[in-house]
């Protein structure tokens, strides 16, 4: 069984900063892609980031040069720092991984539960 477990999500004013992290934890033999998504009310989820296992990253426009996302191999972490805050960044933020369960096969999409962000204006 995989779990991502999402931390460090809050109330903040416009302007200030949020660190989200992930972390994966089970059955994992390795992980591909990690990336953030979000979902504000009446939106669909949308890709904020994502890095490859080689550090590779992928912002989308709407956050590149506000966020930065970073990982640990060895933690199997994964984070997510966000500057500048807006109050459109208010939404729901998920973390995600592909995650291999053994050394052979295919990986498969996991998901964290999700944690509220929310940037008063």
């Amino acid at each position: 069984q995989v779990q991502l477990v999402e931390s460090g999500g809050g109330l903040v004013q416009s302007g200030g900063s949020l660190r989200l992290s992930c972390a994966a934890s089970g059955r994992i033999s390795s992980i591909n892609v990690m990336g953030w998504h979000r979902q504000a009310p009446g939106n669909e989820r949308e890709l904020v980031a994502s890095i490859s296992s080689d550090d590779t990253t992928y912002y989308a426009d709407s956050v590149k040069g506000q966020f930065t996302i970073s990982r640990d191999n060895a933690k199997k972490t994964c984070d997510l720092q966000m500057n500048s805050l807006k109050p459109e960044d208010t939404a729901v933020y998920y973390c995600n991984a592909y995650i291999m369960t053994t050394p052979w096969g295919a990986s498969a999409p996991y998901w964290g539960q999700g944690t509220q962000v929310t940037v008063s204006s």
